[in-house]
């Protein structure tokens, strides 16, 4: 079940509201990613004070790690790992792009799926949009992605042409077809997205897009970028894909990314975005804040009795956790530091939403942008 209400626009950008199975999420929103059921570090709680309201799983890993015997015994991954908002799982088509290696070798496509080994004990794997399908439904995940290729900006080092591309894209096209079908004999009670993919290619873009919109899926994904190609690249593919998909459905962009790429995506029509930047950044000390990025490791932050961000209202700017504690934390190698550090950023992406969500609504998005930019560049 799914149900997309568009409550106002500015510009390119959009205030909606989603309707799931296990809750209503207010767009646009930012998913913090839980690729083996938690998202690392942080307690459910936490994410329940920070305001998550959908988050991530990783059909792959899960697969793989509990297996589905073991998820089944919970009915689904709400109850397995006892968050029971909505959740949105991936497809397990980006993992066989990244196992694959900077060569490709490490899988082999063909028209009926994917083979590769396991990162877990090399056993030989077969994963199909069918199978896809199939453990996507016994996570019961309110938010099902079609199995994919996701086309790689380069191999080897060498760029993909567009040849490739189209080659690629025209594959994940037939993978949406079975997903389909197999979603429907499986009779999931959820809602499955298609994935727009064609590399840099605009045409190809639209081209993806025209065909999955045919095939009239509830929501819609822009795949394909954040894989390597420069951020330019980036930018002008998230600039022409998203308000030519279907105004009355979610748009999701995928894997994306920095606060200034969320904002820009709101701009371009953009609903839902992911990416494990928060969490992996603040693991290695990199902290996001309203006036620019914080290194929580430059020695200057020793004796710096501030919170990461005074505007701050999480619980380690809230409670006065300090740079200097952070600091200290971080050089121990104790895990509280990247425990605070992994709510900090979390909660600055989705503080950051609630505010474009407000914007919207009161119609000053484009001030509300405006300053933004203003206030990241002025720096700590």
């Amino acid at each position: 079940m799914l149900r997309f209400d568009l409550l106002a626009t500015e510009g390119q950008a959009r205030r909606g509201r989603l309707t799931l199975n296990h809750g209503v999420v207010e767009t646009p929103i930012f998913m913090p990613v839980g690729t083996y059921g938690t998202v690392k570090g942080v307690l459910p709680q936490s994410l329940h004070t920070m305001g998550a309201q959908i988050i991530l799983g990783n059909t792959f890993h899960l697969w793989l790690r509990p297996g589905l015997d073991v998820i089944g015994q919970f009915k689904g991954l709400h109850g397995f790992e006892g968050w029971h908002k909505p959740i949105l799982t991936d497809s397990g088509g980006f993992q066989v792009w990244s196992l694959g290696g900077a060569d490709g070798k490490g899988r082999k496509i063909s028209e009926e799926g994917v083979r590769f080994a396991s990162p877990v004990n090399g056993d030989k794997l077969f994963l199909t949009p069918e199978v896809s399908m199939q453990v996507q439904t016994v996570l019961d995940s309110d938010i099902v992605m079609q199995f994919d290729e996701c086309t790689p900006y380069q191999t080897a080092g060498q760029l993909t042409t567009e040849a490739q591309a189209r080659a690629s894209m025209e594959l994940s096209l037939r993978w949406a077809r079975r997903c389909q079908a197999e979603f429907a004999r499986l009779e999931n009670r959820n809602a499955l997205f298609g994935i727009v993919q064609g590399g840099m290619f605009e045409h190809l873009r639209q081209e993806s897009l025209d065909a999955l919109v045919a095939m009239d899926f509830p929501g819609y994904a822009i795949g394909g970028v954040s894989v390597g190609e420069p951020k330019d690249e980036m930018l002008r593919i998230m600039a022409h894909t998203p308000h030519r998909l279907p105004a009355h459905k979610p748009r999701y962009l995928m894997g994306v990314g920095t606060p200034e790429d969320l904002v820009e995506g709101v701009a371009c029509g953009v609903d839902m975005f992911d990416c494990v930047m928060p969490t992996r950044n603040a693991r290695n000390g990199h902290l996001f804040t309203r006036f620019g990025d914080l290194k929580i490791r430059n020695a200057r932050h020793k004796t710096d009795a501030r919170p990461i961000d005074e505007t701050c209202t999480c619980e380690a700017c809230g409670s006065g956790v300090s740079r200097a504690y952070l600091h200290h934390l971080d050089r121990c190698g104790e895990m509280l530091g990247p425990m605070l550090t992994s709510i900090h950023n979390l909660h600055f992406y989705l503080q950051l939403m609630r505010e474009m969500r407000d914007a919207l609504d009161a119609g000053r998005f484009a001030a509300w942008r405006a300053q933004f930019h203003t206030d990241r560049a002025r720096g700590v």
